[in-house]
């Protein structure tokens, strides 16, 4: 019979997996995080976990908030189990399971004057953020803040007397400390988004001047948001994770995560009202996160884009079983080291061509589970970050995007929402109904999807572009996607 994970069963899990070295109990919050799903648990929540187990900085807990009512499911969850996660390390050869915990509450979902009331406490002094690339209110096509989103617009309206979003909440805590004389804490994101810290400063001040010009100067002066760079590859927890972690490890967790075992956090040092001593667990502190964020963003996660798609369309589930697929793999190889890596600018003691041979191998993990739907989620809030940009950089040098128009015509092409052999593809974006509609109209007229200028910017303006991507998808349209692939990979799409 599995264990139940708590901190009273902490004797009978050691059994089986790491346990934490300290006390749960003798922790003092330091950083509440917005935001609390897998991949902060993978990532943030571990390192933490690592320096509390060194017996360093206990007054750093953790303590969630959630801005989503899906949010209130995660809460009840690890509110069962003492806020306690297990973390499955993974890679081909060996499997590890830790016990992590750094989190010691979760404010109830949807409770903005118990929220407000936990960041004003001068003992919080960083605020952190998981909350996806859509989460930060980013007009598709300019990459800057959208004040006119009507999430933003109810915040400012009511001045937050009751904020639903993250940077209201942020803001009203702010406000609360200014008025009592208390430091501001940092404000820190963890997404994957180019200059994560200025974004974040763009979404907190924007919001703060649609009410308040002169708090949002305040704002802008007195309160610090580092940039940042995080990766490591954390897929959806499902049923399946839940029984290998009963059947491998004998634990009942409600919510545990699996993930690799590289994981990497570079960080601006720029946290005027205290930190962790995180650099004694491996996070990296530099004076400029761009070499790094740029590498991490154009290389993985573009890669990541360039595989999902074509993979989604031939029925692969299975990230894994793409990378085994030479066709895909083979796309992703082409398509990094001709298009991708070489506009990438140098990363300080960094080999770009050791980056990606890094990459292809954590892409073609087995022991992972990550799913091709999970990478084809949400391409309309992950191609402008992700693609595009490598896109608009190469036209601007004079140089051909075969490669990247194919990943965005592979895009459409699974937003028609069939695969190759006809299956039906379930609605797998906050945008499908839309994404859809132009699909179909795009299998007639390709410009019909560059149409989204909201998405595709100057690029749908742009003939080179427009030729490129409309050759690659009247070819998937013509010849299907594993001959669309095989005449890219010899030089004749």
């Amino acid at each position: 019979m599995p264990i139940e994970l708590s901190r009273g069963a902490f004797k009978e899990l050691s059994e089986t997996a790491a346990i934490p070295s300290y006390d749960p109990g003798s922790l003092k919050a330091g950083i509440v995080h917005i935001g609390v799903g897998n991949f902060h648990r993978a990532h943030q929540a571990v390192y933490l976990d690592d320096l509390f187990n060194l017996g360093r900085d206990h007054d750093w807990a953790l303590v969630g908030v959630g801005v989503r009512p899906a949010d209130e499911a995660m809460r009840q969850k690890l509110m069962a189990q003492d806020w306690l996660t297990t973390v499955v390390e993974q890679e081909a050869a060996a499997s590890h399971a830790r016990v992590t915990a750094p989190m010691i509450d979760h404010l109830k979902v949807g409770d903005a004057a118990a929220t407000i009331a936990r960041l004003a406490d001068p003992a919080i002094r960083i605020v952190s953020l998981t909350i996806t690339e859509g989460g930060y209110y980013i007009d598709p096509a300019t990459q800057r803040f959208d004040p006119t989103h009507p999430d933003i617009a109810a915040d400012a309206k009511d001045r937050l007397a009751a904020p639903k979003t993250a940077f209201g909440l942020i803001l009203a805590g702010l406000k609360r400390r200014r008025d009592a004389g208390t430091r501001p804490f940092t404000v820190m994101s963890c997404d994957n988004i180019p200059g994560n810290g200025h974004v974040t400063q763009n979404a907190v001040v924007g919001l703060a001047e649609l009410f308040d010009h002169a708090f949002a100067g305040w704002v802008r002066n007195n309160v610090a948001f580092p940039n940042g760079m995080v990766d490591r590859i954390t897929p959806a927890t499902t049923d399946r994770e839940r029984d290998l972690l009963a059947k491998d490890y004998g634990i009942a967790d409600n919510w545990p995560v699996f993930c690799e075992n590289f994981r990497q956090w570079v960080l601006e040092d720029n946290f005027p009202a205290g930190r962790p001593a995180l650099e004694r667990v491996g996070v990296q502190f530099v004076k400029d996160v761009a070499p790094f964020e740029h590498m991490k963003i154009r290389v993985l996660n573009g890669g990541h884009a360039a595989i999902a798609y074509p993979a989604g369309l031939l029925d692969i589930h299975f990230v894994h079983e793409a990378m085994a697929h030479p066709l895909i793999r083979g796309f992703l190889e082409k398509l990094e080291r001709e298009e991708i890596i070489p506009i990438v600018p140098p990363v300080p003691d960094t080999s770009l061509t050791d980056y990606y041979e890094l990459i292809e191998r954590r892409f073609s993990n087995p022991k992972i589970g990550d799913t091709i739907t999970r990478l084809c989620l949400d391409g309309s809030n992950r191609q402008p970050k992700f693609i595009l940009p490598s896109a608009a950089d190469r036209l601007r040098a004079g140089q051909s995007v075969t490669g990247l128009a194919l990943v965005s015509a592979f895009w459409c092409r699974y937003c028609y929402g069939e695969t190759d052999s006809g299956k039906v593809i379930p609605p797998n974006d906050p945008s499908w109904n839309r994404l859809n509609q132009e699909a179909r109209r795009a299998r007639s007229d390709p410009k019909a999807w560059l149409g989204m200028t909201d998405i595709f910017g100057d690029l749908a303006r742009d003939p080179a572009y427009i030729a490129a991507f409309s050759h690659a998808l009247d070819t998937i349209w013509s010849i299907g996607t594993k001959a669309t692939l095989e005449a890219y990979l010899v030089g004749k799409l």
